[in-house]
């Protein structure tokens, strides 16, 4: 088996890499996915409703090694997904980007539509165990032992999150090989383990919080969104959305904001009222809050003073423990060292290698920016080797 561009990977970098070479009809293309089915991550992501992009990135919103180049290459090649997939697309009140449909297994489908349409050969159960020069080409060898030689090899391996989709981790050799470091991984957009002393009986409740990762005294990350208590800690959009600041982190907390379209003042103003009206101490947030969380936030307070029952309620803390790690992360932080990557991708150590996606040491925050930079980086690889001749 020969050709010309070779994708490790069939996730949403490798396939849209496959696409955007494919349209063109200038090279013969494969890919390779280990798993028994391409596009499996992506048909889950955002809930399986497919949260593709976002309405706005800025370079906050991106973490590691390579994190300013990723950006630099996003706002370069703009919104890929417009032209790359068939369809509709909609923007919510928190600028998430989704197909109309709300179907994220929908956007695979769409790939893989275009992937057999331009010829692309596209092969599953095709674990990739080695990569090695071979003359002026590559040599690949599956864990078959069958073999295939390519000109030009692009690693869209993805990270060590969710196992589940195959990405355990073990294809960072491919780069390692040629020299390659990794940088620490760490999982990234995951639940967060923590202190359940004074959350113990909010287990399955859903919260609208304001959500701050606070490491060393400062607050590093912002969110709000959903809370849902756990037995373990806490889970929710907004908690991923922090937890990416808190990766690697010993010592940190979380705050969380409850009410957080109430300032203190009313808060306490209400309680006034309640209290007035003879309310039990217990029930002091009633109405206002969920009942439970309510009487957590009295327990903790421990005091009948309107003013610090609201400041709890504002400033409820919780020592964080650690995550789920990455069986249950989304992505990983850390990957390839971009030391050794050039501008436009391609291994700075080995000519004609290039990265795209996650495999590279930048991550995303939660809400369609890994997906941006998973498209983004494959549009960047397929405008350099089309740049090229054959």
């Amino acid at each position: 088996m020969k050709y010309d561009v070779a994708i490790v990977g069939g996730g949403a970098a490798g396939l849209a890499l496959a696409v955007l070479l494919g349209r063109r009809e200038k090279f013969n293309i494969a890919v390779f996915e280990g798993g028994a089915r391409a596009g499996k991550k992506l048909a889950a992501s955002g809930n399986g409703q497919g949260n593709i992009s976002n309405g706005s990135i800025a370079p906050r919103n991106y973490h590691g090694g390579g994190s300013a180049l990723a950006y630099k290459i996003i706002s370069e090649q703009g919104e890929v997904y417009k032209s790359l997939f068939h369809g509709k697309f909609v923007q919510d009140e928190r600028g998430r980007i989704y197909p109309a449909g709300r179907q994220a297994s929908a956007l695979s489908d769409s790939l893989l539509f275009d992937i057999k349409k331009c010829g692309v050969s596209i092969f599953t159960g095709a674990k990739v165990t080695e990569i090695k020069r071979d003359g002026g080409a590559f040599l690949g060898i599956l864990a078959d032992k069958s073999r295939f030689s390519a000109k030009c090899i692009v690693l869209c391996v993805g990270g060590k999150a969710q196992k589940q989709f195959g990405t355990d981790g073990s294809s960072y050799s491919l780069a390692q090989r040629f020299g390659h470091r990794i940088t620490p991984l760490l999982p990234a957009i995951v639940q967060l383990k923590t202190d359940t002393a004074d959350i113990k009986t909010l287990r399955g409740i859903r919260a609208d919080c304001v959500v701050s990762a606070i490491v060393n005294g400062r607050e590093c990350s912002r969110c709000r969104g959903d809370v849902i208590f756990t037995e373990y800690g806490v889970s929710g959009n907004a908690v991923f959305f922090v937890s990416s600041a808190l990766a690697g982190e010993s010592g940190a907390q979380i705050n969380i904001e409850f009410a957080p379209d109430f300032s203190e003042d009313e808060l306490a103003e209400d309680i006034r009222a309640k209290q007035s009206l003879g309310y039990e101490r217990s029930e002091l947030l009633a109405c206002t809050l969920n009942n439970q969380i309510g009487r957590a936030i009295v327990r903790r307070a421990a005091s009948g003073d309107p003013a610090v029952i609201a400041h709890t309620a504002k400033h409820f803390t919780l020592p964080v423990l650690g995550t789920l790690g990455f069986d249950y992360a989304q992505v990983t932080r850390g990957g390839v060292d971009m030391h050794d990557i050039s501008d436009e991708l391609e291994s700075k150590l080995c000519r004609n290698l290039f990265f795209a996606g996650e495999v590279l040491d930048v991550d995303g925050d939660c809400g369609g920016y890994n997906l941006t930079w998973a498209l983004a980086s494959a549009a960047k690889v397929a405008s350099v080797i089309c740049g090229r001749e054959r």
